[in-house]
């Protein structure tokens, strides 16, 4: 009793607030109401400013600066989405409380069935009269609350749908066709209502419902044909409704559940019958598309957005069905759509001025054709149709420089780079596979094409901004790696059957073959002075590691008869992009404004003298593998130091000459190196013989090295003196 006394109290209380609050309402609109009937009699007490000028002038002005200006930029438009986002934050409340009605319906009538108050039927009538009710109030609602009105009355609508669902999967009151039927009456006159109170609010209900529908009364069996027979006409009154009030947001919720049904489908039943429905779907929405082009002749980025997504999508789901099936020939579809938009092409091309319309169709055509080309291959159809689609929206983006393209852009291509390793996995367990010419690797080089194409398009993009950002250094990091390894897996996959030794030695050969391109490409590429520096120093560790592990492992198959001797030839490769970086290259980067980078240069140069002349020693003086331990001691102690001695005479000689005291440095610093290791360890292992010829040699050296180098210091300083005697001459001649 008490639940139910506080309940009535509730009731009167709503009530008093109500009336209190809706008097007051009135009695302001009242107020206004006179205020704006009430004449303006003073107008002393205004500032009426005096013509500054004839009224021909002002005209003539006003004729000037009315012409409108010639731009070659995307025509504005409203975002769709902007009044949506306003509605929802300005009726919030009301929204929740739609909500917090229907809920409380639903509990009354769930209470009620609990206590046996009223039968199945009359349940199904009452939240059928409970909807019609919400409805009616809405419409008489719609004159001053236009906005509170198609809340209500969309909260109407969808107390319709959940009592046809429950009537017909709980009580199971009526028949399938019965409760479709219901659905759609609902679907139809609910469309009407937001045509007659010219509401996009309501019409988006009404659409969420009527997709909605064929989920609420399914029976788990599956009938496509009438499912999408059902929605082909939803989507042709869609397009009647777009045509006739331009609610563009209702095309791209019908465009977001059709693809979702016809993607559904195709992979669940896979049936030749879905190809009418794909190519009825892809004229529906083609149109839908190009409404404002036809009316206007111009074509909006959200227009653009939908004319590539109904291209791209339509594709993939019929050329999958194509391949299930195997029906050839595969490329029919994108050859058909490139006809399609390059007859707007060609009308576009027919023109004089060829702005924005020109260069989106003429994409569109290149890029079904080269989709077409590249199914023909048996390219992997979601990777080349999301790297072909990716590079289009990066283009239009450069062309119309709206950001709705380049956040596409920046979604999609990551998809692409999980969609290409996918397809890279198969070269785990896919036997025979040609060279160049097969699956794996033709996807490959359409993901590797579109990606050097993005990096033009977006090197362009960045011309006319003041620095790039985060993700354009990312993506151009991705890029050069997706080429990298594209390649490089292809050729592993191919030696996979030789030593490992001679796969690692071919994968860092292509490594640093690929290094030292983009080196020499570097001002065509416009790769910016930090990620140059860093490619510099990774092929620098790359030439490490090569000589000194790659080829010890090399030489020690070699002489077990593993690999050919001829082999090593093809080893020593490395050092032609090693002396063409070190002698032309770095001295036209920055990489010698660091000491870090002579450092680098020489102790890779030290490394890689003393391992090949090693490896030459003892290729030369060994025939096997167990008698190459005693020689290699041997070339350790004589030889090794003798090396040094003369790369560091070299260091400090080149130093001198061109006045680099860095060189001096790591000169001195080897000797001190090799002096250390001689007195330390060699002389101790040494044979009195081999021991007198290395301290004579070595002591020869250094003597020698000490005169050049004191004979050169010289050298230098009467170069300066006589060059500053010079000066000093001239000046006194000048004066």
């Amino acid at each position: 009793m008490d639940n139910y006394s506080f309940f009535f109290l509730s009731i009167i209380i709503i009530i008093a607030v109500y009336n209190y609050l809706n008097s007051k309402i009135k009695r302001l609109e009242k107020e206004i109401s006179e205020l704006r009937k009430k004449p303006v009699t003073q107008h002393e007490n205004l500032d009426i400013p005096k013509p500054i000028a004839d009224s021909t002038e002002i005209k003539e002005e006003i004729k000037i600066s009315s012409q409108p200006e010639i731009h070659e930029e995307i025509p504005a438009e409203k975002n769709w989405t902007t009044p949506i986002f306003d509605f929802l934050k300005q009726n919030a409340l009301t929204i929740i409380g739609i909500f917090t009605l229907v809920l409380g319906i639903g509990y009354f009538v769930k209470y009620a069935i609990d206590r046996n108050w009223i039968g199945e039927t009359s349940r199904v009538g009452i939240g059928f009269l409970v909807g019609a009710g919400i409805i009616a109030v809405g419409h008489f609602l719609r004159k001053n609350y236009s906005a509170f009105s198609s809340i209500i009355t969309g909260g109407g609508v969808a107390v319709l749908y959940f009592t046809t669902t429950i009537a017909f999967r709980e009580y199971h009151l009526f028949s399938q066709t019965t409760a479709f039927s219901i659905t759609c009456l609902i679907t139809l006159i609910s469309i009407a209502l937001s045509y007659y109170y010219k509401s996009e609010i309501l019409i988006i209900f009404s659409l969420f419902g009527g997709f909605l529908a064929p989920l609420m009364i399914s029976t788990g069996q599956s009938n496509y044909p009438f499912l999408f027979t059902y929605l082909t006409v939803l989507n042709i009154g869609m397009l009647v409704v777009v045509f006739l009030k331009n609610w563009r947001s209702v095309g791209w919720i019908a465009f977001i559940f059709t693809i979702l049904y016809l993607f559904y489908w195709t992979s669940e039943q896979t049936e030749i019958n879905s190809i009418y429905f794909y190519i009825i779907s892809y004229i529906i929405f083609y149109a839908f598309a190009l409404l404002d082009y036809f009316k206007n002749d111009i074509i909006s980025k959200y227009n653009i957005l939908m004319l590539i997504l109904i291209n791209f999508s339509s594709i993939i789901g019929l050329v999958y069905i194509f391949n299930t099936l195997q029906y050839k020939p595969i490329i029919i579809f994108p050859l058909v759509f490139a006809t399609v938009n390059g007859i707007i092409f060609y009308k576009e091309f027919s023109k004089r001025h060829h702005g924005i319309n020109y260069s989106v169709f003429a994409a569109l055509t290149v890029s079904l054709i080269t989709i077409a080309i590249a199914l023909q291959f048996e390219t992997h159809l979601i990777t080349s149709v999301w790297a072909v689609e990716a590079t289009l929206l990066l283009f239009i983006w450069k062309k119309t420089n709206q950001n709705i393209f380049k956040i596409c852009f920046y979604i999609l291509f990551p998809l692409v780079i999980i969609a290409q390793i996918i397809t890279w996995g198969q070269y785990a367990y896919v036997q025979n596979l040609k060279i160049v010419f097969n699956p794996v690797f033709l996807t490959s080089s359409v993901t590797v094409i579109t990606t050097f194409a993005n990096l033009i398009l977006l090197r362009k993009l960045s011309d006319n901004e003041s620095e790039t950002n985060f993700f354009e250094d990312l993506f151009t990091i991705l890029s050069y790696g997706v080429i990298y390894v594209a390649l490089l897996l292809e050729i592993i996959y191919h030696i996979s059957e030789k030593p490992l030794v001679t796969i690692t030695c071919i994968a860092i050969l292509y490594t640093i073959t690929f290094i030292f391109g983009l080196l020499i490409f570097r001002k065509k590429l416009e790769i910016n002075n930090f990620f140059e520096l860093g490619i510099v120093y990774i092929f620098l560790i790359l030439i490490v590691y090569h000589t000194s592990f790659t080829g010890s492992v090399l030489v020690d198959n070699i002489l077990e008869k593993i690999n050919k001797e001829s082999f090593y030839g093809i080893y020593l490769m490395y050092l032609i992009p090693l002396i063409i970086i070190g002698y032309n290259i770095l001295p036209k980067t920055d990489f010698y404004k660091s000491n870090y980078g002579y450092w680098a240069i020489c102790g890779t140069i030290v490394i890689t003298v003393s391992f090949e002349i090693y490896r030459l020693y003892i290729l030369g003086n060994t025939p096997t593998l167990s008698e190459s331990y005693q020689v290699q001691k041997h070339f350790s102690i004589l030889y090794l130091p003798i090396i040094w001695t003369v790369l560091a005479s070299i260091f400090i000689y080149l130093g001198l000459k061109n006045n680099i005291s860095e060189l001096n440095k790591i000169g001195f610093a080897l000797i001190g190196i090799m002096i250390l290791k001689l007195y330390s360890y060699d002389v101790w292992q040494m044979d009195n013989v081999s021991r007198i010829i290395a301290f004579i040699i070595l002591g020869i050296i250094l003597l020698l090295s000490s005169f050049l180098f004191q004979r050169l210091k010289k050298i230098i300083k009467n170069l300066v003196d006589s060059k500053q005697e010079n000066k000093e001459h001239e000046n006194i001649e000048s004066q």
